[in-house]
């Protein structure tokens, strides 16, 4: 299904065919006309399958521009994933002038919220406790909400939000949709599904991910040998760049210090990181300057990095629902993945449980590669920090301009671009960067000269 065919404005079509959209993923031909026709639906389908797209396409076309108040409201689970959606709708509405979308969520400042909030807004994207903290103090006007999205609700009630949820449908109006996003369909979701949403429409995505594009491995190691076997498989696959989960804090540090010490190229990602290191993080991750990123379960759901063939579970999750999100993390839409899971001998029980959900997995014998292949796995680009942002109007086009016009790069040497508040990112092929760098910091980028760094 095209999304030509969707009963919206013509300027809306020709803006989603800009963004590259063309031919809808299954859910998103699912549910998009009927959350279009105003239906409440719950929709339970994997991650990376569309699904932001699908809500927020009825959701802009709805939008009541002239009308500068609060129309819609979606609570996420992570502040990553409420940042990614805000990103997500701000491109979608590009066709319609002033749209406002505002993200509310903890780790970052409180009061420019607040004062964010006084100015207006049109669609707000937050996480449960900050939006209802806003509620209690700020007293933010929450009446003219006509729909409410709960994204990856299996994930909020995992984090223990069920209450809080509740509280903040209180302050909404009675008569609005909402829309129920969830990878699973539990009890406690149905009894949530129950108190908020009438006479939902159910819709599943009868694709499993794990059993048809996810090539999933086991490997029993002891615990001294698993940097080894590591190794031994980042050669025999040739990857370029991987994701690898480990169950604390301490194992990520460890195991990114051992591969740092082997002259590999890591990024870690923990709850001891700040919004701005976190976002900065996945963009180095996620633009290819890195091509390992170590991680806990903060990662397993609620960001959407697109393109990782390979995750590895280093340390096995405690059960199967973690490792069904981790392993999520390859073979987003229609792509496909591996997923490699190490345990030890006495974790044979985790192994089962997961066995049970994923009969297909396959069991591998530890083995070192005795001949060692040439392959050394190493970043593509190089990324530079620029020391301006959005609150300084600037956009992709014109660090683009000053690359190309400004200093003769070529196009192809560019990777992406990513522009924050306060900062921008640029990817560049690692073969030309030096000279890139050297020559930008004497170049203005829409006639002013702005810090460069080297990340």
């Amino acid at each position: 299904m095209e999304f030509s065919s969707l009963n919206i404005s013509k300027e809306f079509k020709e803006n989603i065919k800009s963004l590259g959209f063309a031919q809808m993923t299954t859910i998103q031909s699912l549910c998009i006309n009927p959350i279009l026709e105003k239906k409440d639906v719950i929709v339970q389908s994997k991650t990376g399958s569309g699904k932001t797209v699908a809500f927020s396409i009825p959701l802009v076309n709805k939008l009541e521009v002239k009308k500068y108040k609060i129309q819609a409201l979606i609570l996420a689970p992570t502040r990553e994933l409420a940042n990614q959606i805000a990103v997500e709708i701000r491109k979608l509405s590009r066709h319609i002038p002033n749209v406002k979308v505002l993200t509310l969520c903890g780790g970052t400042p409180y009061k420019p919220q607040v004062a964010s909030l006084q100015r207006g807004a049109h669609i707000v994207v937050g996480t449960v406790g900050r939006v209802l903290q806003h509620i209690n103090e700020t007293k933010v006007d929450f009446s003219n909400i006509n729909t409410l999205v709960l994204d990856e609700a299996d994930k909020m009630l995992d984090m223990g939000f069920y209450d809080e949820i509740l509280k903040i449908v209180e302050y909404l109006p009675k008569q609005r949709q909402s829309l129920l996003f969830s990878a699973t369909y539990l009890k406690d979701i149905e009894t949530l599904s129950k108190k908020i949403l009438k006479e939902p429409l159910f819709i599943k995505n009868e694709e499993t991910h794990e059993k048809e594009s996810i090539n999933q491995k086991l490997y029993e190691v002891e615990s001294e040998n698993k940097t080894s076997l590591l190794l031994s498989l980042i050669e025999r696959y040739k990857m370029d760049s991987l994701l690898i989960f480990c169950n604390t804090k301490l194992n990520c540090d460890e195991l990114a210090d051992d591969l740092e010490y082997l002259g590999i190229d890591v990024l870690t990602l923990h709850s001891d990181f700040d919004q701005r290191q976190r976002d900065e993080t996945v963009i180095l991750f996620a633009n290819g300057s890195y091509p390992v990123l170590i991680t806990t379960d903060i990662l397993s759901r609620g960001i959407d990095i697109k393109d990782i063939k390979y995750v590895v579970n280093y340390d096995i999750p405690r059960d199967e629902t973690i490792y069904t999100h981790r392993i999520g993390r390859t073979a987003r839409g229609e792509s496909s993945g591996v997923a490699i899971t190490f345990y030890e001998k006495e974790e044979s029980y985790k192994v089962t449980a997961i066995k049970e959900k994923f009969p297909d997995i396959e069991f591998n014998d530890y083995e070192k590669i005795e001949e060692k292949s040439d392959f050394i796995i190493k970043p593509e680009y190089k990324t530079m920090m620029i020391l301006a942002g959005k609150k300084q109007k600037l956009r992709a086009g014109d660090i683009l301009g000053s690359l190309t016009a400004g200093i003769g790069l070529k196009k192809e040497d560019i990777g992406k671009i990513n522009i924050l508040d306060f900062f921008s990112y640029v990817a560049i092929k690692e073969e030309v960067f030096k000279e890139a760098f050297s020559k930008l910091q004497r170049t203005k980028i829409k006639g002013k000269f702005f810090k460069l760094y080297e990340k």
